[in-house]
């Protein structure tokens, strides 16, 4: 057998045969119906479409949509579209400042959204992410203000306060059967509680600015100090990364045998993501610079992504939310997942409260509140992960957040009542509910669910 070749038997006549940026792979069956007649070739569609070119592609994508794998599309579409809207009515939204704020404020609850992800995958929810967020923003207030604690062990005991409740919640629901719905009410309410019990009268506590965690978050830090080379260095490791990530992958699946992207088609994905970041960096830059809270954002986007994508925990967690019974069997420790699920869910949400304290320098009785719940879990639903669970992406939680966020800032630059924030949101949210709805029906009738 050569480098470039090889011959794979099954129960089918199968040969394939390993090229460069290709695996050409055919299977031999007879018909279903008639197993006298003469064996159907059967090629994998993948391998026509980098046969064909270009034609190829836009043949796949046609097949994608009509199959419901949307993905990211909608999300994009409709940003697009918001984007387009808000310039037209007012030229300073897609102002640098502008654009500016919209990355800052969105981190805080995006980071709530990203431990959301987890949980939707499940297909559960967790309804308590708001009051833990603002009872670890407390936590941390009492210790480093009130108790003169160093701030970071504060900010560590903080957020493992919200790991412990996570879990907690989890235990509930993986083994007394609890659904998630009701303990995570149940914390949504009591860790309330508990925050408005660590506040006392006062109802707020002020954190001096110059406390390394609220310095670090607050809106004018930022990475590298404002210099420009920050958000140019900041990009140029994003396509770097994205570069080794999909040349790595492309040499693991030329080594199995499987079909595998080809090098041309690596060259256009880094090369648009290159374009995306060099722009946004420039943009950032004619502002102020990157702040750090979106740096940590992007930061912890990156490593979870690779946690879910890359790792049998990851795999372990599509598992589950794909079925709970086909995990079990296929030997995964169903409560386990589970509760590490809400753990996740219940830390992240602990980080997004410290990004709401450096936000505003303070720990109050709002922190946590409003619509902080509904919006995070907007934020993932909308970026594309599903809620019926087992489908999604942590890059959700960015995206939602960009729809979210422009509509706010778009709204407050036309003075816009906030009741017409909620009713634009709220539309919007029920819109990625439908579109996620008909998906999953197109994926059944073309039999990919």
């Amino acid at each position: 057998m050569s480098d470039t070749s090889k011959t794979v038997k099954s129960d089918s006549t199968t040969t394939g045969k390993v090229t460069e940026g290709q695996v050409e792979q055919q299977d031999t069956v007879a018909p279903a119906d008639d197993p006298t007649a003469a064996p159907v070739s059967v090629t994998d569609p993948r391998l026509l479409i980098r046969e064909e070119g270009l034609k190829g592609y836009l043949t796949e994508f046609k097949r994608k949509v009509k199959g419901g794998e949307l993905g990211s599309l909608p999300v994009v579409i409709g940003l697009i579209v918001i984007w387009t809207i808000f310039q037209l009515q007012n030229d300073l939204f897609l102002s640098a400042d502008n654009l500016s704020d919209i990355s800052y404020f969105l981190s805080a609850t995006g980071m709530l959204a990203i431990g959301l992800v987890f949980v939707l995958l499940l297909g559960e929810i967790d309804l308590s992410v708001g009051s833990v967020s603002g009872l670890a923003s407390t936590l941390f207030a009492v210790l480093a203000v009130n108790q003169g604690m160093n701030s970071w062990l504060a900010l560590l005991l903080a957020i493992l306060t919200g790991l412990a409740i996570g879990a907690l919640h989890g235990w509930f629901f993986a083994r007394i059967g609890v659904p998630a719905f009701v303990v995570t009410l149940a914390g949504f309410l009591g860790w309330n509680g508990v925050m408005l019990w660590l506040l006392g009268d006062s109802g707020t506590i002020n954190i001096p600015s110059d406390e390394g965690p609220v310095r670090l978050l607050g809106k004018s830090s930022f990475f590298m100090d404002q210099a420009i080379i920050g958000a140019y260095i900041l990009a140029g490791l994003a396509v770097v990364l994205s570069l080794v990530g999909n040349l790595n992958e492309q040499r693991r699946r030329r080594a199995a045998g499987v079909p595998f992207r080809p090098t041309s088609e690596i060259a256009l994905r880094v090369g648009a993501l290159a374009v995306v970041s060099f722009v946004a960096a420039a943009v950032l830059n004619d502002a102020a610079g990157v702040s750090n809270a979106l740096v940590i954002f992007l930061a912890a986007l990156v490593i979870v992504d690779f946690v879910l994508r890359r790792t049998t925990y990851g795999r372990q967690v599509f598992a589950v939310g794909g079925g709970i019974e086909a995990a079990r069997r296929a030997g995964i420790n169903v409560p386990m997942v589970r509760i590490t699920v809400f753990a996740i869910s219940g830390g992240f949400a602990a980080i997004g409260g410290m990004f709401f304290a450096g936000q505003t320098a303070s720990a109050t009785l709002s922190a946590g509140g409003g619509n902080t719940l509904m919006l995070a879990i907007a934020a993932a639903v909308i970026g594309g992960t599903s809620l019926f669970g087992g489908r999604g992406s942590v890059w959700s939680a960015l995206l939602g957040m960009l729809v979210i966020q422009s509509i706010q800032t778009g709204l407050n630059l036309l003075n816009m009542n906030t009741s017409i924030q909620y009713m634009i949101t709220g539309a919007v949210l029920l819109g990625a509910v439908v579109i996620d709805s008909v998906s999953r029906r197109s994926q059944k009738a073309a039999g990919r669910a």
